[in-house]
């Protein structure tokens, strides 16, 4: 079984005593990721196989983020991670980095809309 097409609710809480988070909208078709939120866009791919998914996304500003500091300082972020899923939910730890800084993160994905 590999993870379902379809659009999700995520779901990004920073660790390692950074202060931060965000939640937004990911699609997950085929291998692909695309998705975002108010003031950020994110797209990659991801392989996923038995339960366990891995994969990579670059995170960019497509707005300022006006009265809020962005934890990334408005640069192009590159992230990896992995994980597991079931047949509604994914969840996943990985890094994400942000010019020299580096950030551990976890995410949840939760299936609001099936392919």
């Amino acid at each position: 079984m590999t993870i379902r097409n379809g659009l999700y609710h995520i779901r990004i809480e920073f660790l390692d005593s950074v202060q931060g988070g965000n939640q937004g909208v990911m699609v997950l078709r085929d291998g692909t990721m695309r998705g975002g939120d108010s003031f950020f866009f994110a797209y990659g791919s991801y392989t996923s196989t038995d339960g366990k998914w891995r994969g990579e996304l670059t995170n960019e500003e497509h707005s300022p983020t006006f009265d809020e500091r962005p934890v990334w300082g408005r640069k192009v972020v590159t992230i990896g991670f992995s994980g597991t899923y079931t047949d509604e939910t994914a969840y996943g730890e990985g890094i994400a980095l942000a010019g020299k800084q580096s950030i551990r993160f976890k995410g949840n994905l939760r299936l609001l809309v099936p392919d």
